[in-house]
């Protein structure tokens, strides 16, 4: 049963990959397509005069001295050779050019997708894994536009073709090697059914080594400092070895194929010297004719055995189809036909009725929050770690989504509001204050790439970026390296506010934004932060209580549930948990 149901399942990925090759890939190029397999029938046939020549070359040129047809033979042998070598660059050029111009295409295809997915999907993924399914899986497809479908194409019409004539110089000897070519045909389809897996396997074991490689790189200090190298080198040699395995068993296979062609077409020849000489002794057969025949005979197995190559290189490319419909097929976070309410202005009030969420089923993280964020109002969410708070924060962002409940903005659904208007209301400073490789001014200028120069240094001096980076040579030109590396983290955490400024968003969202920061630093950034937050509903997290004295309200989280609320005067007169909190970090 398990069987017949895992067959349907193939049958029915086989009938996709084929609807999708043939309507996303082949007619999109349709013109290309039939301009080269054109040129490859011209260079086929081309390529049959010289086997046809040497019949008469020894029959009739040779044995009768005959230097008109001699002349003539020359002539068209070198047209034909002619012939063969231009469409063969034509064919390179035409044909290999679009299927890299199609593997670019599918990889921002991927990427965009990707880019698209919920923040969940990249919660259970490594970035380097998905590096790989962008960049690696799409690259087998390119068989399928570039010269290998034509080439494919072209060895079965060579094939024919020479068949055909072989049948004409002498059906006994084609009936004979046409048994051994059956054999290898049926190992070569045996072969290909299992191999296709061992390609998605290495698909998948190529992310993972990947993924595993990207997060040594960036995470070098860490290995370094934990004098881990030995370890980190072990884990990856585990990996590409596990990718040599998996390369080896497909080599088996198909040096399996290629050992079947040599012994079988091996045969094929042993018996067609027998033949063929024994039918020339006894004048059934010219020497012209046996000599065509042989030439004719490589033009039929030499397609075949290529054919078999193709073969291998068009499953790899179905298992990169595997891959990417596993990716084209996730839903995307606004895909949700629900999420077609614009909202042109925001107010900026957000309530939480009767809020649940959970990361895992049955595994609830929140539990039943309901509070109201007014227009312009800071709200601070404190508690300990893993209470909930970013949590909160990340619904608000609509990073995620509520089990139940309902999250309302000025009234209207959360989950009913199209993300990209909401987002353009949004701006965060997380936690992990993440900057690109690149420039200072290029990191600031992330959310409004068309920013003016004096609303880049009105949000650079307000975030006291400019204090740091005019000691830097480069002032905002200067390279920070990947992630901000060569700053300190209260530099990076400055520039991730300023980039926070010069969005200037309706709703915004602070994840520890002042953890990074030294006493000084954190002086000029609350002031800067207070001009920020004006007018904005904003949402603090902090451990520092320190630095959210003057919310307009309090919120105390405690296993994901809300235990006070109030202002901080209020909550330090009640003397419960905010008070235990506030008064634990003043002995600190």
């Amino acid at each position: 049963m398990q069987k017949d149901k895992s067959t349907r399942q193939k049958k029915k990925i086989g009938k996709n990959h084929l609807r999708y090759v043939i309507r996303d890939i082949m007619l999109p190029r349709k013109g290309l397509l039939l301009l080269g397999l054109v040129l490859i029938i011209i260079n086929r046939l081309s390529g049959l005069v010289l086997p046809g020549s040497s019949k008469y070359l020894i029959d009739e040129v040779i044995a009768k001295s005959n230097y008109d047809l001699f002349k003539w033979l020359l002539i068209a042998v070198a047209a034909a050779v002619i012939i063969q070598s231009v469409t063969s660059f034509f064919l390179t050029k035409l044909l290999s050019v679009e299927a890299q111009h199609l593997i670019s295409l599918l990889r921002s295809q991927i990427q965009k997708q990707i880019i698209r997915l919920p923040v969940g999907f990249f919660d259970n993924q490594k970035s380097g894994a998905l590096v790989s399914r962008i960049m690696t899986d799409v690259e087998g497809v390119r068989n399928l536009v570039g010269t290998g479908l034509v080439q494919l194409f072209g060895g079965v019409l060579t094939s024919i073709v020479a068949f055909v004539l072989l049948l004409r110089i002498s059906p006994t000897m084609t009936l004979y090697i046409m048994l051994p070519l059956l054999v290898f045909g049926l190992i070569s389809l045996k072969a290909f059914a299992y191999i296709r897996p061992i390609f998605r396997k290495r698909g998948e074991i190529n992310a993972e080594v990947t993924g595993r490689l990207t997060e040594s790189l960036n995470g070098v200090r860490v290995i370094k400092g934990f004098n881990a190298e030995e370890q980190e080198i072990k884990t990856f040699e585990h990996g590409v070895d596990k990718l040599f395995l998996n390369v080896k068993k497909s080599l088996t296979s198909t040096s399996l194929v290629t050992s079947a062609a040599t012994l079988l077409l091996g045969l094929a020849t042993v018996g067609i010297m027998g033949i063929g000489g024994n039918m020339i002794m006894q004048d059934q057969l010219t020497v012209g004719d046996f000599f065509a025949f042989v030439l004719y005979l490589g033009f039929l197995i030499a397609p075949i055995v290529q054919m078999s190559n193709i073969g291998s290189q068009i499953t790899e490319a179905f298992a990169g189809l595997d891959r990417m419909q596993e990716i084209l097929e996730i839903r995307r976070e606004d895909d949700d036909a629900e999420r077609s309410d614009k909202l042109m202005q925001i107010v900026g009030e957000i309530e939480f009725k009767n809020v649940t969420f959970s990361y895992d089923k049955g595994t609830a993280v929140l539990h039943d929050i309901n509070f109201v964020a007014r227009p312009g109002s800071v709200t601070a969410l404190v508690g300990s770690s893993g209470s909930g708070k970013t949590t909160i924060a990340g619904l608000v962002a609509s990073f995620l989504n509520a089990d139940s409940g309902t999250i309302s903005i000025d009234g209207h659904d959360l989950r009913r509001l199209h993300l990209p208007d909401y987002r353009s209301h949004l701006g965060v400073v997380l936690q992990d204050d993440f900057l690109f490789e690149g420039t200072i001014r290029e990191n600031i200028l992330f959310p409004r790439p068309d920013a003016s120069e004096n609303e880049l240094m009105d949000a650079a001096a307000s975030a006291h970026v400019l204090e740091f980076a005019n000691r830097f040579e480069g002032g905002l030109n200067t390279l920070i390296g990947e992630r901000g590396v060569k700053l300190s983290g209260g530099q990076r955490q400055r520039i991730a506010i300023a980039r926070a400024i010069l969005a200037n968003p309706k709703i915004l969202i602070l994840d520890e934004a002042t953890s990074n920061l030294d006493t000084e630093s954190e002086a000029y950034i609350q002031e800067s932060l207070a001009r920020l937050m004006h007018g904005r509903t904003t949402f603090v997290i902090a451990h520092r209580l320190s630095t959210i004295r003057k919310a307009d309200q309090i919120l105390v989280i405690e296993k994901g549930r809300i235990v006070e609320r109030g202002d901080h005067s209020t909550l330090l007169e009640k003397q419960g948990r905010y008070y235990d909190l506030y008064n634990f970090q003043a002995r600190i």
